[in-house]
């Protein structure tokens, strides 16, 4: 799945969420909240996705050890990049979808990496679950934010999680190439248009005046 924007960059003006906590904590909390506003962090989850997808349909006939090893590295990591996310996030609500699918990512990560040489049929169900619930999260996410840039990306992005969660979960996989084959070519479709979404992220900063964090105010 995507990694989902809250709302528009804020300015130095906006008042601080984290008002009232110690100050250590504050300070933390934004190097996450600007971490998480930063297109390069949408890149990196994008490349997190694109990379695990062409491994296994480089490699289709690795063992289904290998698959559910790369597999779980992939959710955990985009499970840690969604955390970061969160802190974009103002809403209350908002931030507790976004947590909820962050937990949901490195718990379904360590289920596949605590038994790599478990069935097919259950690393399937691991990986469809967790696509078709974070669609669904995301999806809802997409239609009731305020002021949610790009909402047609997210709004793709998150049609495409939920159709690649119910094409893993419905279609048998007799085997662990065919399995391979099919979350080889859904983490490729997925990271794609992560890219897309980061491209686009960056284009807003861009026409807002905002630079990136990470990124010369000249680029």
């Amino acid at each position: 799945m995507t990694t989902q924007r809250g709302p528009a960059p804020h300015t130095a003006t906006d008042q601080d969420p984290y008002g009232g906590t110690p100050a250590g904590a504050a300070a933390g909390a934004d190097v996450l909240e600007r971490l998480g506003r930063s297109w390069t962090w949408i890149l990196g989850s994008a490349i997190a996705t694109l990379v695990p997808g062409v491994l296994v349909l480089v490699w289709p006939d690795e063992t289904l050890h290998v698959l559910a090893v790369l597999i779980g590295l992939y959710l955990l990591v985009a499970g840690s990049f969604r955390f970061v996310s969160v802190f974009a996030w103002h809403a209350p609500g908002e931030r507790l979808l976004g947590l909820i699918m962050a937990v949901l990512f490195v718990l379904a990560g360590v289920l596949c990496l605590r038994n790599p040489l478990q069935t097919i049929a259950a690393l399937s169900l691991i990986v469809g679950v967790v696509w078709l619930v974070t669609g669904i999260l995301t999806l809802y996410t997409a239609i009731t934010a305020e002021d949610l840039p790009h909402r047609a990306f997210v709004l793709g992005a998150a049609v495409i999680g939920i159709v690649a969660g119910i094409v893993v979960l419905a279609l048998p996989t007799e085997s662990a190439r065919a399995l391979t084959r099919l979350l080889g070519l859904w983490l490729v479709l997925l990271g794609l248009f992560e890219l897309v979404l980061a491209l686009a992220w960056r284009a807003a900063l861009r026409r807002s005046g905002i630079t990136d964090r990470h990124e010369p105010a000249d680029a």
